[in-house]
């Protein structure tokens, strides 16, 4: 393979060391963010990143495939940049480590980052590290680390989010999106399109874009519900009021609000502005329409009233998206 070098200015003491934090049960795929690092290495032309796999005693650690990995202790950890908890894919069924979230006190208080890959977020919850802060986890997860601590700011819909020095991203291939987060904060967007495209990866995702489809999220489980759903996504370009919804799905306004929270968890105007955000998206990222055209279809009043949802759904404006989308 031949690789382009972009030659960056880094200098030996720059160098940035990178910890991975495992427990029993971890998930595989979390070290294969390990990859993004290693690229980044590779096209910058120097070893700024150097990596080390830990765990609370040393030793072998159980992936959840059943092999184990060599893991060095805490305890021999020298001064680190940053540290990636990686996940396991049940959090619930884990009891909490003092040993762990102990350390992870200390170092938040000297590292440059302390990140939560998928479901690693719990782990951090239960150090205290995300009080008061925005996170993400595997969408499986979100109402239940909401549920469980309620002074975290859980957002279920992002591919990762960045609150200070504390970075969760949500489930499995995600946590690439966030490597190249970090590689971009670190040495520049060059370098991280660069790594992106040598790991054929379709395209960088930024942190505000959805996880998952809103359809699915939903899930209603009546048909009634699930027909009002399927009339407002082909129709987001009318003002969709419960009345015409309710109509709809064979119901009284007051009837079909009732349902239709019980069955979803949503009211009916904020699963519609979801929908209207997915559709949104989705033009913005495949096609060549402008944001004029791309509000009226989707069902917004205008293109400042699309970019004020859109930064208040996902984080980042529209055009952020879409120029990402043809650099990806």
């Amino acid at each position: 393979m031949t690789y382009i070098v972009i030659f960056c200015d880094i200098e030996a003491e720059a160098m940035h060391r990178i910890g991975y934090l495992v427990t029993e049960g971890f998930q595989l795929l979390t070290l294969g963010t390990q990859t993004v690092f290693e690229y980044a290495n590779r096209v910058s032309g120097a070893d700024f990143y150097t990596l080390g796999l830990f765990s609370a005693s040393g030793g072998l650690v159980s992936s959840s495939l059943g092999f184990a990995v060599a893991t060095q202790q805490l305890s021999s950890a020298v001064a680190t940049d940053s540290w990636i908890v990686a996940g396991i894919n049940n959090p619930l069924l884990t009891a909490e480590d003092p040993a762990i979230t102990t350390f992870l006190r200390y170092e938040a208080s000297k590292a440059r980052r302390i990140v939560g890959l998928c479901t690693g977020g719990f782990v951090l919850a239960q150090a205290g590290l995300l009080d008061g802060r925005r996170v993400t986890t595997h969408w499986a997860y979100t109402r239940q680390l909401q549920a469980n601590y309620p002074g975290v700011q859980v957002e279920q819909d992002r591919i990762f989010v960045v609150d200070g020095p504390i970075w969760t991203s949500a489930g499995m291939t995600a946590g690439f999106d966030l490597a190249l987060g970090i590689v971009e904060q670190d040495l520049g967007a060059e370098v991280a399109r660069s790594v992106a495209h040598k790991l054929v990866m379709h395209q960088r995702r930024a942190g505000g874009q959805s996880q998952h489809s809103e359809m699915l999220e939903l899930a209603p489980k009546s048909d009634r519900i699930q027909n009002a759903l399927s009339y407002a996504r082909q129709h987001l370009h009318k003002a969709l009021s419960v009345e015409e919804l309710a109509e709809v799905a064979h119901l009284s306004p007051r009837q079909f609000s009732r349902v239709f929270s019980a069955e979803t968890g949503q009211s009916p105007a904020k699963a519609i502005e979801q929908l209207r955000l997915e559709a949104a998206r989705l033009m913005i990222e495949q096609s060549r329409h402008s944001l004029d055209v791309i509000a009226r279809e989707s069902g917004f009043r205008d293109r400042r009233h699309l970019r004020e949802v859109f930064i208040r759904g996902f984080g980042i404006p529209p055009q952020a998206v879409r120029r990402m989308a043809r650099n990806g």
